[in-house]
């Protein structure tokens, strides 16, 4: 298969952030002296922050709106997208080969926009990406499948000669399921690499040296 596009998740994928994501939502929680369930951060990772903040309101009746919400949660975490976080190793290097060779590439995250921008202003990747697409934006999750279509259609290329590039179960099954090549990429937090290997059509350890 000739590469013509790619699409890109950003944590976990792109950028080794996983751990903040996962402690986000309970550490708001926490500020405003609630005490989430032991397994939140795994369901928060699976969502938009609208949809996160649609779950506070909802399940623990967080009296604020839901844009207030998202904002606390924002205000928890922007501190790491700008001023800590790092690309993963070999990202760099990968990205700037493919521009090479002049696959087109965009992100497609379920972060908000301007977390996206800061994080990928300083680690230098921005600049490989002709456009990004958030969940807020397109207004679902990684459990469907539009934020991919969205994608799909603005890079304009085939989707058997696209691969999009995930690190987590849920959204590889979904992009799956709407048909699409998938590469699984390891991260830590994953609780089911083996069964990611399985159902991803490729799977990398890391971007470096590929």
């Amino acid at each position: 298969m000739k590469l013509e596009g790619a699409v890109f998740d950003l944590d976990g994928t792109l950028l080794d952030s996983m751990p903040a994501w996962n402690n986000a939502g309970p550490d708001y929680l926490r500020s405003l002296g609630i005490e989430p369930e032991k397994n939140l951060g795994a369901r928060v990772r699976k969502m938009s922050l609208y949809q996160a903040a649609c779950l506070f309101r909802d399940e623990y009746e967080v009296q604020k709106r839901v844009d207030e919400i998202m904002a606390g949660i924002d205000r928890v975490i922007e501190k790491f997208y700008f001023t800590q976080v790092q690309a993963k190793p070999g990202v760099a290097e990968f990205l700037k080969k493919l521009e090479n060779e002049g696959v087109k590439m965009c992100v497609a995250t379920a972060t908000d926009m301007h977390l996206v921008k800061a994080a990928l202003d300083r680690t230098g990747l921005y600049r490989y990406f002709g456009r990004i697409f958030t969940c807020t934006e397109i207004g679902h999750g990684k459990d469907e499948p539009d934020i991919f279509n969205t994608a799909l259609e603005y890079l304009g290329t085939d989707k058997e000669s696209t691969v999009i590039f995930e690190d987590a179960l849920f959204a590889v099954e979904t992009a799956k399921r709407a048909g699409f090549k998938v590469c699984a990429v390891y991260d830590a937090l994953e609780e089911q690499p083996e069964k990611l290997k399985a159902l991803a059509d490729y799977y990398i350890q890391s971007f470096a040296g590929i």
